[in-house]
């Protein structure tokens, strides 16, 4: 069931230093495992405070098996309930559908113990567990990477991400620590322990990669400048554990959320903005969307902010932060799909799809726009602890309790979840229709053409065979100039379709942008870049490496001949390739 959002709740104009309560939580605990140090860690169901939602098995709890969840429809403001008959009925075609748009393609059971967490950058996934490893694979086959599993920890790993360039990942453990990993070859790159040594539960990069910050369960938070590998700012929360935490699309803005059910807004300088009751029995996770939205009743733009917590409940928010008007803070709707404490929650990366794991064993995938139900995925037999959504693929990843991680690959022509431009269609370019051809033509800046591909009824299989003597003969269009255009266009389809299906060697990718290299430079640090986007990394003030963050020693860019010769000997069998496929 979705509940209308109970207007604004708070308003800050000044900010003001955190203060400095905190307090530790009691170690071990009923129902804790002894691990091989000979210390007690209680499993995540009692680490995370669950109540009253057991499941058969070592717990010695029961179960009931939930119903067939229904969802409702609110609108922002108005305070109403939609239809509730709609929603059953969406849930119910959902059910009958799932099958057909999500599919499992893979298990990974290589860890011995619970999986905490799962995350994705744009070539691997990572896993990390009760067992004290992270393990890395790659996306091309799900196969482990030949220096996986990590091993340093000397304790349980709660959580692991990577920084958006994807050459970095952070894992963090009870051992109190936050280690940084060398994602190329697995090197140790950095160990950051926490003030006071407390186990620490959660680490995020900011959206620049300047910034790590890490949560502990002492309810501390501290702030880490990734380059130079030292305390920038920290902070705690008031009341429980720091389990969650999240930075906002911009980077201004950093979310934490407490054991005690709190959502703590900081600043990014850690100066404390806001707090909201938010959950009653405790937060265990929240994410941003990447995409901004807009309040109908003012126009204001907002970032979108998921939290979910031991309530059984989801809930989707509005955060607005100005130096005039401070921090606002809406509550969108709320989510009731699951009929247990929901552990873990993620956007897609296009914003378009929120999913949900739970202590009920359900994966809910949900519409953000509606709040609809599009999925329900059971096929894990224990506590959900985490899910994640792939950048560049339809993939999802979930993990669990019961020591696997699955994979999900959803029908990219019912639902694509990367991160591709807002403005194109986002199933596979061969099976779009001809009006999702028209919308490509209108972001390629060829809206005069739609009328005549319009009258000529061309698809996408059909934009992918044109060649010039069908644009001039076929087509009609007498321009130079808008023929060569166009025709340009459609060979960077074809070469993207082909890079998908072929797939482009990752030496070929700009470390920065992940796209192929056609003036590629190495620079001080030895790896290759397009030249083009070093220079505008530099340009903004970035004096360090943007695969391991250490300074540059020098800024010279030194042109990479051989790789550039390399390049165009893999175009030119493309473009052979696409000669013969396409004449």
């Amino acid at each position: 069931m979705i509940a209308a959002g109970g207007g604004w709740r708070g308003r800050v104009v000044q900010a003001a230093e955190p203060g400095p309560g905190s307090r530790t939580p009691p170690k071990g605990g009923v129902g804790g495992r002894t691990g091989g140090n000979g210390s007690v860690s209680a499993p995540p169901s009692l680490r995370r405070g669950h109540v009253g939602a057991g499941e058969s098995g070592g717990n010695g709890l029961s179960r009931v098996p939930p119903p067939i969840r229904h969802v409702t429809c609110s609108c922002i403001g108005e305070g109403r309930v939609g239809d509730p008959d709609r929603g059953r009925r969406a849930a119910e075609v959902t059910w009958f559908k799932a099958d057909k748009m999500v599919k499992l393609i893979h298990t990974l059971a290589d860890h011995s113990d619970d999986v905490n967490y799962c995350a994705f950058s744009s070539s691997c996934l990572a896993t990390c567990s009760l067992d004290k490893t992270i393990r890395l694979y790659s996306l091309n086959n799900f196969t482990e990477l030949p220096y996986s599993p990590l091993k340093g920890h000397t304790y349980a790993v709660h959580c692991c991400c990577f920084s958006p360039s994807g050459h970095i990942l952070a894992s963090c453990s009870t051992d109190g620590t936050t280690m940084l990993w060398n994602t190329h070859n697995g090197q140790m790159l950095a160990v950051l322990e926490q003030p006071r040594g407390s186990p620490v539960r959660v680490c995020r990069f900011s959206p620049d990669s300047t910034y790590l910050v890490s949560g502990a369960a002492d309810g501390s938070i501290v702030l880490w400048n990734v380059q130079s590998l030292k305390l920038y700012r920290s902070g705690s929360v008031k009341d429980g554990s720091l389990v969650a935490c999240a930075f906002s699309p911009n980077g201004n803005l950093i979310v934490t959320g407490s054991s005690c059910g709190d959502l703590t807004i900081w600043d990014d300088k850690m100066r404390f903005l806001y707090n909201e009751k938010a959950h009653d029995l405790g937060i265990t996770c929240c994410d941003f969307s990447s995409q901004a939205v807009s309040d109908g009743e003012q126009e204001s733009r907002y970032f979108r902010m998921a939290s979910c917590g031991q309530d059984n409940q989801i809930k989707l928010w509005l955060i607005s932060f100005t130096d005039f008007l401070g921090c606002e803070l809406k509550c969108e709707y709320t989510l009731s799909g699951h009929s247990a404490p929901v552990l873990a929650c993620a956007f897609s990366y296009d914003g378009k799809m929120l999913v949900s794991g739970s202590v009920d064993k359900s994966i809910i995938i949900y519409e953000t726009k509606t709040g609809s139900i599009l999925h329900t995925l059971t096929q894990h037999n224990r506590y959900v602890t985490t899910c994640a959504f792939a950048p560049d693929s339809p993939l999802l990843a979930t993990g669990s309790m019961d020591k696997t991680v699955n994979i999900w690959q959803f029908d990219p022509k019912q639902h694509y979840v990367g991160s591709g431009l807002e403005d194109e269609p986002k199933v596979s370019i061969e099976n779009w229709s001809e009006e999702e051809v028209s919308v490509w033509l209108c972001a390629q800046g060829l809206k005069d053409l739609v009328g005549i591909f319009k009258m000529n009824n061309i698809d996408g299989k059909e934009l992918l065979s044109l060649t010039k003597h069908s644009l001039t003969n076929d087509l009609k269009i007498e321009s130079l100039g808008l023929r060569s255009k166009v025709f340009r266009k459609i060979e960077e389809l074809r070469i993207k379709v082909d890079s998908v299906s072929l797939g482009i060697p990752d030496e070929f990718l700009c470390p920065i942008t992940r796209e192929l290299m056609k003036e590629p430079v190495i620079a001080a640090d030895g790896y290759s870049y397009e030249k083009e986007a070093l220079e505008n990394w530099i340009s903004k003030k970035r004096r360090s490496s943007p695969m391991t963050n250490l300074p540059l020693q020098s800024l010279v860019l030194t042109p990479n001949r051989t790789l550039k010769m390399a390049i165009n000997r893999w175009l030119e069998i493309q473009q052979k390739y696409n000669e013969t496929t396409y004449s």
